[in-house]
């Protein structure tokens, strides 16, 4: 019932270490990890490869206890995981508490530098900005985007400020000409649709915990993806809200039987500090 959604292992696997191992200072065997994500459709081979690459990233860290090796969270991996937890759980994909200000980001980089400004226009559309002009960005709310700029070594090219909208301006036209509305709102109807059977549908305990992995990899792609543009300003039928509704009411149903799973199938340690 979920459509052929593609979810990339990675995702799948931060979304598994956030249900499971985040806040728990626990370590996960690798059996347990290839058992599951067996369920959700992904085969041996590639999450050994996933494991692997990821720890040569320093989002894993292995820890190995007689024959078996396990795997647990790096500082990295749990400020990824911490985000994305505030991201689903705090922020949400409704944007009503906006209070006016915008973020505007303004650029100038010489004509050979390509790979900076492709660099830097992707990490901005991963933090909810969209091109007002060429090389003028904003963003609803404050954005604290100092830091990627710093990371892509830029900060001398790129200028920040804050900003109120004149009061004749046409808002919703500007947020309809800058980020691609209907794309954005295609996201949001395609996982309700996906979804919503499993509203009312009883999945075994061990289909619910691949299921309920999916979801969650899912959702976090869609909101990751929406700027959270201020909702008194787009649509009246801006379909984020249902999503957001199919996505707690189909966790809240999966919790319970994805929990009994895997307090059967994951094989947990405790975290040992390094020697």
């Amino acid at each position: 019932m979920t459509g052929d959604e593609v979810l990339r292992p990675q995702s799948l696997m931060l979304s598994f270490l956030g249900d499971q191992v985040l806040g728990r200072d626990v370590c996960v065997y690798s059996g347990s990890v290839i058992d599951v994500f067996g369920r959700a459709g992904v085969g041996e081979q590639a999450t050994r490869s996933t494991l692997t690459r990821m720890v040569g990233r320093g989002l894993l860290r292995r820890q190995r206890e007689g024959r078996r090796m396990y795997f647990g969270l790096t500082g990295r991996s749990e400020a990824v995981l911490r985000d994305g937890e505030q991201r689903i759980w705090e922020e949400g994909a409704v944007n009503r508490q906006w209070d006016g200000t915008w973020t505007l980001l303004g650029f100038s980089l010489p004509e050979s530098w390509q790979r900076q400004r492709h660099d830097l226009r992707a990490r901005l559309t991963w933090s909810g900005f969209g091109p007002l002009y060429g090389g003028l960005w904003i963003a609803p709310g404050e954005t604290d985007v100092s830091g990627l700029v710093a990371e892509l070594g830029l900060s001398a090219h790129v200028k920040i400020f804050r900003a109120h909208a004149d009061a004749g301006m046409d808002i919703g036209a500007m947020i309809e000409e800058t980020w691609g509305l209907a794309e954005l709102a295609a996201r949001h109807e395609a996982f309700a649709v996906r979804w919503q059977p499993w509203e009312t549908a009883e999945p075994a305990a061990d289909e619910a915990l691949a299921l309920r992995l999916r979801l969650s990899t899912e959702w976090l792609q869609v909101v990751r993806r929406d700027p959270r543009l201020p909702v008194k300003h787009l649509p009246d039928d801006w379909p984020a809200a249902q999503a957001e509704r199919t996505f707690r009411t189909v966790y809240t149903r999966l919790t319970p039987l994805a929990q009994e799973a895997a307090d059967r199938l994951l094989d947990l340690v405790p975290v040992r500090p390094p020697l």
